[in-house]
Order: structure tokens, then sequence, then C-alpha cells
């Protein structure tokens, strides 16, 4: 029967995890518990994707011990104390932390309690009149608990108002408010749990006037001259990764400063744990005055706190957030989000009422929320682009796709840029399915195109914040000798592979300067993937190597420009891709061109063809994608390099 109601407490930890109006960035905390054990959810660990191996094991036995036990009155001391009983009482081989809050679910007298930080439940504990609206909207039936310091603390506080209390009623309270903290739901079946906050949501909702709009609001072109610099700003050792949301509900207190006075403070100590206590609030409203503001701004929060703000508050732009990693971003937005939703919804209840000054101190320095930080960021080892915001034009398909997978399996953070639409689409919501840790996205793509190069750029920046290598890889080829090439094919050709790398090139080199002059000595790359038909002429291939001769000669140029801002350019200059679609298509791939073409005499088939390539290379075969990632790796390594055509031919081509 056990194995049955430990299925179910995974099924509704699971539920619950999964819905942001409960639980964000895996807070909240679920048990099971029967008459010897209890199983509680791990510190540290998610409720969405929780498995049994997620929850700690405990023997009540020992547990009951800890209601009278005396500890210690020096805060830190007492929660060492707590801590070793908690995991003394855990089952032999048991290696997860036990929550902390593992003796208020066992001294509940339910076999299921749920712990959730509801938005809604928020919005009324976290208000001026919440002990008032529980009382008139949940009567007897709830218990409410003004703060108390999370740990033993509240566990102790808890304990003696639930003895109190059965001392008048003949069964616990099923629902236990808890301000500024959400609430716990305690039942015998997690249907009856699934009912009681079914009715705590239907009763709140009754008394909203309105409820907040989160409708993505596109943050304007602009933040492009103002993310990359901000981005700088924050990155000390790390270099930092940046988001931005934007929506009506932002609006709403990003209006002027006393607007953005309502997410001032924290509401939970969760919003402390993942986005700092504070955020800070910049008016000016253009880019350069914005980014003085900031370090300005900054310098002070640094000065007064002793660490920098994670969020940032950007008058007619949006919320700001920064830290290491995309995924940490995208939690603390989430996070922030609610912050917002709970102080609108307050007012339909007193209005906000934040965390003391004393009550967040506690919380920034309690040794639990340190742990779930450090759990949060943790991580495996780095890849060679950790963390690196990485472009990949033509990166949808091909060559391009070969090169922005690896890029994103060795921890880049990649936008996925082509005229194939679905592909591209496909491939990053692939990339976005596996363990990469970075983040993929997809910008449609025409690198001819002026605007949409620039537009590149800027989707760049709205996702991430800056950028770190720009990979020019998007190109065309159709062979033919002058009798076949018509003067439009030529013209294409030369947009593409030619034009379209100084269109690619100047948008952003644009944001590359922009982080080198707030960050002097922090290095970036423009890589072309050139061939080596840009190192020796090809017959009946004159527009395709003529183009690359020419990129090659920009990659020169380039070099010697952008360097004084750290911006290294260079080539890299692959054999031929025989495996790719480039030279494979059965359709249209360079085989069949060069076949039907004639520009191998005396071949007859296509495996005629390749084979008279492949005997042009004294290393046997075509180049491949992980001989070019060995040399795209190397130019972002190395910081001495720049205006180089680094050949990858397998000894086709040599230097001289």
């Amino acid at each position: 029967m056990t194995d049955k109601y430990l299925s179910d407490l995974i099924r509704i930890s699971q539920h619950f995890g999964a819905d942001k109006e409960y639980v964000i960035a895996g807070g909240g905390n679920t048990s099971f518990k029967n008459d010897s054990d209890i199983w509680v959810k791990a510190s540290g660990t998610s409720l969405a994707n929780i498995s049994l191996e997620g929850f700690a094991q405990l023997h009540r036995n020992l547990l009951q011990e800890m209601y009278t036990k005396k500890y210690s009155e020096e805060t830190d001391k007492r929660e060492a104390e707590v801590k070793a009983d908690l995991y003394k009482a855990c089952h032999a081989g048991i290696t997860v932390r036990p929550s902390v809050e593992t003796s208020m679910h066992e001294i509940i007298n339910y076999p299921f309690v749920v712990h959730t930080h509801p938005t809604l439940v928020n919005a009324v504990t976290c208000a001026n009149r919440a002990e008032e609206t529980i009382n008139t909207l949940f009567g007897h039936q709830a218990l409410y608990i003004p703060w108390v310091d999370p740990g033993y603390i509240l566990f102790a506080k808890i304990r003696d108002l639930l003895w109190d209390w059965r001392k008048t009623h003949a069964a616990d309270p099923q629902i236990i408010f808890l301000q500024n903290h959400g609430v716990f739901v305690a039942s015998h079946t997690v249907e009856e749990i699934f009912e009681k906050y079914q009715n705590i949501d239907t009763t709140i909702r009754k008394h909203l006037e309105q409820i907040p709009d989160t409708t993505p609001i596109e943050v304007p072109s602009q933040i492009v001259k103002i993310l990359p610099a901000l981005r700088m700003i924050f990155s000390r050792e790390n270099t930092k990764i940046v988001g931005i949301r934007n929506n009506p509900l932002a609006q709403l207190f990003l209006k002027d400063a006393s607007s953005f006075a309502k997410v001032a403070l924290p509401f939970i100590p969760d919003q402390i744990v993942y986005c700092k206590a504070r955020a800070i609030y910049l008016e000016q409203d253009q880019p350069e005055t914005i980014i003085e503001e900031c370090k300005t701004r900054v310098h002070a929060y640094e000065k007064q706190y002793g660490y920098m703000p994670k969020m940032v508050g950007l008058k007619g732009y949006g919320i700001i957030a920064i830290e290491d990693t995309w995924k940490s971003v995208d939690t603390m937005q989430e996070v922030f989000e609610d912050w917002m939703k709970i102080s609108y919804l307050s007012d339909n209840f007193g209005g906000p009422h934040f965390m003391s000054e004393r009550d967040i101190s506690f919380i920034d320095n309690w040794e639990v929320e340190n742990y779930r930080r450090q759990i949060s960021k943790s991580a495996s080892s780095k890849g060679r682009a950790e963390n690196k915001i990485v472009v990949v034009t033509g990166g949808a398909q091909g060559f391009g796709a070969g090169i922005a997978t690896h890029m994103m399996g060795e921890g880049a953070n990649l936008v996925i840029a082509d005229l194939n639409e679905a592909i591209g689409k496909e491939l990053a919501d692939t990339l976005n399915l596996g363990k990469n840790k970075g983040r993929a996205v997809f910008v449609k793509t025409d690198v001819s195109n002026p605007s949409s190069v620039e537009n590149l750029i800027t989707e760049t920046v709205r996702n991430f914040g800056g950028l770190d290598v720009f990979i020019s890889n998007a190109g065309i080829l159709r062979a033919g000798g002058l009798d076949e090439m018509s003067p439009e094919s030529f013209e294409l050709m030369t947009k593409v592979n030619y034009h379209a790398y100084f269109l690619c090139a100047k948008y952003a080199s644009a944001v590359m300067k922009l982080q080198s002059t707030l960050k002097p000595g922090y290095f970036t790359d423009i890589i072309q993937i050139n061939s080596k038909s840009g190192l020796k002429g090809s017959n009946k291939n004159f527009a395709y190597a003529g183009g690359k001769f020419g990129g090659i000669g920009l990659t020169q140029s380039f070099a010697l420009e952008l360097m004084p801002f750290g911006i290294k350019v260079n080539s890299i200059c692959p054999g031929n891709f025989f495996e790719g679609p480039l030279w494979s298509d059965p359709e249209t791939g360079l085989f069949v061109q060069y076949l039907r073409t004639g520009k191998v005499p005396g071949a007859k088939t296509i495996e005629d063809v390749k084979a008279r390539y492949e005997k042009q290379v004294p290393a046997g075969r075509g180049c491949r994608v992980e001989d070019v990632m060995k040399a795209i790796y190397y130019v972002i390594e190395q910081e001495y390099e720049t205006g180089q055509a680094v050949p990858v031919t397998g000894g086709q081509e040599m230097l001289s």
C-alpha cells in the first residue's frame, strides 16, 4: 500500500511543481507519512520532475524527539544542531539533504502535506490586511500564522499553535496560511488536497477586481545600444547573460520611481534567494545617460550592501535580470514577474506588506537558503563555448547546423539564423529539449538584406544581452563556367557569399565594440566560414571562389580595424564537406552539378566524381564538422591572432 501512496506523492508533487502559479524555481515541498516513516522533498530538489530519489526518508520516532529538545539560542549554532538531528533521523543510505521544513510536515497529523507559494495566496498573505482577510474568507477551517523565521523557529511556532488548536478542535487544520510564506495544505488523500487548493483559488478569485496582464510586449530596438553595456557593467569574474521582459504589468511598475517602489522589497524568501532583496530602477531615457546612471547606481548599491544587484527596472523598456547562465536568468524573470503579480493583487487586500529589513537580513544570510542558491547554480564541467552568446548564420541545416549543435553542446547560448524557418525552429526546439546548459533561439534571417541582419543582432541582444561570437556561415554555390554563369546567378552568389559577410561584420561589431568600451580587454570573435576555394582558384567555379577570395580580404581588413576593440576576425577555410547536402544532395548537390557540367572529365557517375575529389585530399576523405570545430575553438580561445585564413583541408591546400 505504501508504494501506492508514494506514487500519489510523486504525482501531486509534479502537478504543483509544474504549475508556475503555485511553484517557481523548485520552491515548495511535499511529504507523505505512515506510522513509522516520512518521505519529504529534499532541499534543492525541483518538484516539477521529482522522482522517489528526490525525497528524504526519515524515521518519525527520531523526528518526534526533536519536538521538546532544547536547541541553542544562537541562530547559526541552532540551525547546525537541527540539521544534524535531521540527518540522524534519515534512513541509512539517504544522500539527499532533508528539507528544513521536515519537522513541520511531521507534526501535522495528516498523511499528505503540500506546501506551495501560490500567487493568489501570497497576494493575501503578503497584504496589509492578511489576517483579517484570511479569517473572513476561511473562518475556523484555517490557521493563520504571522511572520516567523523559517526553520526551527517556525516549526516551534506551529507546534505550539497546533497543541493549542487540538484542545478545542477534533482534528488538525487542513490549511495553514503563513504570512509572507505561502500555505500548507494537508489531508488523508491527494484528491482531497487537490480539492482544498481549488477551493482556496476559487475563494480568493471572487475578491479580485482585475488580474494582471502579462501579455508580452516587444522590447524597443534601441535596447541593442543599452543591454550589451549593462552586461559588461555587471560582468566581473564571470561574463553574464542578460534577459529582459516587457509586458503591461511591468510597465505599470516602471512608470516612475514611486511606482517601482511597490516592488522595492521582497514579499517571500524565494524572491531573496533568486533575485536578491532589492532591484534598482533606471529612469534616464537615452542610451548614454542610462549607461552612466546604471554605473552610478550599481556602485552605490554595491557599497551599501556588499554585492551587486541582480534585477534592474528600466523605464520604457522592461525588467532586466543578470546572472551567470540563461537558466538562472529565466528563473529570476519568472520569480520577479510573480513578485509584481503579488504586489498588484495585494491592492485588493490593503496593499503590499513587504518583509522587514530584519527578516530580509535573516534570509539573506541563512545557511539553508545559501545552500539552495548553491544547488540552483551548480553545474558540471565547463565546455569550450561555456555561456558564450553565439550566432551562426545558415545554421538551420548542413554544415551550419553541425556547427550550431556542436557549439551548444559546449555550453553556448545560440542564435540560429537562417531563411528556412521550419527547419530552424525545429533544430532550436530539439537542442532545447536536450541536456544542453544554454538556450537556442531561431531568428529568420536573409543575410543579404541589411535590415534583416540588423534585426538578427537586435533579437540576439533581446534574448541574451550581448554577443560574443558571430559565425558567418551562410553561403550558396552554383557551379559553372563563363558560358553557363548568368549575370543574375553571379550577382546572387556575390550578395550572399561576399556582401553578406560585410553586413554581418558591420552590425555584429557594433555590439562587440560597445561591450569592449565598458570592459576593455574583453575579447570577442567574428568568424567567417570560408573555403579552400578562398585559397586557390577553382575551375568553372569562379563566382564562388571569387567571393571567398574577397571574403579573406574583408577578414584581413576587418581584423586591422577591429582588433583595438578586442574583436578578433578570422576565416576558417574547410575542405570539401562531402557528407553534407551541399555535395551529396541527389538533386542539387555539387557531385550532381559537377557531373552535369562536365567539370570532371571522364566521369560517368556521381561516385566517379566523388572518387576524383577524395583522391585530391592527402587525408583521403572529406572535411567534417568536428574538423572545423577544432579550428573554430582555436581562434576563439587564443587572444593573439587575428586576420588569418585557417585551412582545414586535410592537406589539400597548404599555406605558402
